[in-house]
């Protein structure tokens, strides 16, 4: 009797984990060009195209983020000078996760903007991520530090502000850790863990081989809603999170069942 008084609610207990969807998962912000949902787009263009399977941003957003200026947000690579090809890949790669990405929601904050209610705050973004975008944009010229405010926008794209010369990536933003965190205030932060801990957000990834910001937003959600506290791991080993009854539920096991239920 107890057996099957276990199995029946341990069935409903599945049934209540499965029907309560984390806020915080597989979501889209609501920004400019963001889709309400995410869902399959299997025409994005280009660098974009990782994210075909499970994607908030559009085929024509996917394009558009390949432009030297695009419609987008009328951003303007090129304020210094034309940006080498190596460089260049590394900003539209970022595009496309911002733009395409639904594994975004713990890092999710309200923004007071005119074109956006919502932005994205300390992503921790992978250290190889970081390392290789300072590399291939060292020598490449920028006169802010800031991309996100600032500019002279009198011709309608961005342009440097008086007094602001052009300078080398490399002294703008002597570190990686200056590059991912400054560039767009904030909204990336340097994560000294590697691609595949699954404690980072990978810009780049093989499709083929799934999407591994998936498990990333899935750790971090769940932190976000338990807050260990100094010292604790943030998550069981093996992302066994998820898979934990809550109390609730826990709380309408009958008393004789609890010490089968812990063996």
């Amino acid at each position: 009797g107890q057996a099957v008084g276990l199995a029946l609610l341990v069935l409903l207990a599945a049934g209540a984990v499965a029907a309560v969807q984390d806020p915080l998962l597989n979501i889209c912000m609501d920004a400019k060009h963001h889709k309400s949902q995410p869902g399959p787009e299997g025409r994005l263009y280009g660098q974009c195209s990782p994210w075909k399977d499970n994607a908030c941003c559009t085929a024509n957003t996917s394009s558009e983020a390949h432009k030297d200026q695009s419609y987008l947000y009328n951003f303007n690579w090129n304020h210094c000078g034309v940006m080498p090809p190596k460089c260049k890949r590394h900003f539209i790669q970022d595009t496309c996760l911002y733009e395409c990405s639904p594994n975004l929601g713990p890092w999710i904050e309200q923004a007071d903007s005119s074109w956006r209610r919502q932005r994205i705050l300390h992503v921790p973004l992978c250290r190889e991520d970081c390392q290789q975008w300072w590399e291939d944009c060292r020598d490449a010229l920028t006169c802010k530090e800031n991309w996100h405010q600032g500019w002279n926008w009198a011709t309608g794209g961005n342009r440097c502000p008086w007094g602001s010369p052009c300078r080398p990536f490399s002294q703008v933003f002597p570190r990686p850790q200056d590059l991912c965190e400054k560039v767009w205030s904030s909204s990336f932060r340097y994560s000294p863990e590697p691609r595949g801990s699954g404690r980072c957000i990978q810009m780049w990834f093989d499709p083929a081989r799934g999407n591994p910001n998936v498990a990333v937003a899935r750790y971090y959600a769940w932190r976000k809603r338990w807050s260990p506290g100094p010292g604790e791991e943030g998550a069981p080993a093996g992302g066994r999170a998820g898979c934990a009854l809550p109390c609730s539920v826990l709380l309408l096991l009958p008393l004789g069942l609890l010490p089968a239920w812990g063996s």
